[in-house]
């Protein structure tokens, strides 16, 4: 039988206490539970007399979001600290430690970040990350090479490959960002002043071919091992530090499907900002940062992955001249089509962010909502055209002027 049972805060603390290494033998430990997400449990175990501290991340058996209704596996525990160790094995400086974790009972101890900033609410803030781009693109050059077909053995690949089928999550993102905005679905959620657009989005069967398209690609592209969350919500930053967190939805797919991920969610923040902002100066400077992050995150990924192939390649067919260029096109195509799903999911579906939601005003709200997906349409609907990073950003802000937005 089973000992899973959630974690109490009493808990925490009696599990802090029992690993060595983190704690001093004497501190008294305070503990709260801070998750805020919508699968899992989170505490902050913390000492009254000195700055040592832990993280204690448990699964729960259900979609928090939801209920019990929605029962998840336990194993997406496993899942999430094997990511975290094999990221961490990769890039050390931008991925959390783990000190400690039970399949059994569904729990991860890592390095606490309470420093660091969520970078979701450091952008809407206004903040500047200068090292992000950089930072960003060297994780996902190196944790999708080094797991995928041209940086390891492709028998070890599969091996791998095997302890990380994620059925549970996969579905989730299979539902929430390829299905249900394009149909009738009791997950969607959208205000009624958006009705025309969700209407819109069921009735564009142009649209539905190019999204059906990126919906093969997920489910049957296994090119390397992914984070499957990556968005501003599971990074933490500082101006010089980055560190990514909770891979929990991981498993081989489609590379572009994390790139994507991360421009996606910077887009909803830069088609948000004259929500935040009524300063006109202030906001074009943000969104020209914005716009900057966008391209230096493909720029530097291109740029890390590139030297990879050349120095670490250990696909002698991968060697054929032409092959890495065709094979980045693709990479960057896919990324364009998942970030446009990803914005459009965002606004119509069950889960969305605090870039728009957020905003005080409803009209500067809905703007930001319409211009999410006129945005995201535009990535999905010419994602198979893109040659450059530039091309994506025209999209972008061609998208903008067609619906009126003044830039």
């Amino acid at each position: 039988m089973s000992a899973y049972h959630p974690l109490t805060a009493e808990e925490a603390i009696a599990l802090a206490k029992s690993l060595p290494g983190i704690f001093s033998e004497s501190t008294v430990l305070n503990c709260r539970e801070i998750g805020d997400g919508n699968l899992n449990l989170v505490f902050h175990v913390t000492s009254e007399n000195s700055n040592e501290s832990t993280i204690i991340k448990q699964a729960v058996p259900y979609a928090k979001v939801v209920g019990e209704s929605w029962p998840l596996s336990l194993d997406r525990a496993r899942i999430e600290r094997q990511a975290l160790e094999i990221q961490h094995r990769l890039c050390s400086d931008l991925v959390p430690e783990v000190y400690a974790y039970s399949d059994e009972l569904a729990y991860t101890v890592m390095e606490d970040l309470s420093e660091y900033t969520i970078m979701r609410k450091g952008l809407i803030d206004g903040n500047a990350y200068p090292k992000f781009a950089e930072h960003i693109g060297q994780f996902l050059a190196r944790t999708l090479f080094f797991t995928s077909d041209l940086g390891m053995n492709q028998q070890e690949k599969k091996e791998l490959a095997g302890r990380f089928v994620n059925p549970d999550l996969c579905k989730i993102t299979e539902d929430l960002i390829f299905e249900d905005p394009y149909r009738n679905s009791a997950n969607n959620n959208y205000s009624a002043n958006i009705e025309d657009e969700a209407e819109a989005l069921r009735n564009d069967l142009p649209l539905h071919f190019e999204v059906a398209l990126l919906r093969e690609k997920f489910l049957t592209h296994a090119q390397a091992l992914l984070h499957g969350d990556l968005h501003t919500g599971s990074i933490f930053v500082t101006p010089e530090s980055t560190k990514v967190i909770d891979p929990e939805f991981a498993y081989f797919g489609p590379m572009g499907f994390d790139i994507g991920a991360i421009i996606g969610n910077l887009l909803l923040n830069y088609v948000a900002q004259p929500g935040w902002n009524q300063n006109v100066e202030n906001l074009s400077i943000r969104e020209e940062r914005l716009l900057d992050m966008v391209k230096e995150v493909w720029t530097h990924f291109e740029a890390s992955f590139r030297h990879l192939w050349n120095t670490e390649l250990l696909d002698e067919m991968s060697k054929t001249p032409g092959y890495q260029d065709y094979y980045l096109t693709e990479i960057l195509r896919d990324a364009a089509g998942f970030a446009g799903c990803k914005m459009i999911r965002r606004i119509v579906g069950l889960s969305h962010v605090a870039d728009i939601e957020g905003i005080p005003d409803e009209s500067l709200r809905e703007a930001a909502q319409r211009k999410a997906l006129a945005v995201g349409k535009n990535l999905v609907r010419h994602h198979r055209s893109v040659g450059s990073i530039y091309d994506i950003l025209k999209l972008v802000q061609l998208a903008s002027t067609e619906i009126g937005v003044s830039k």
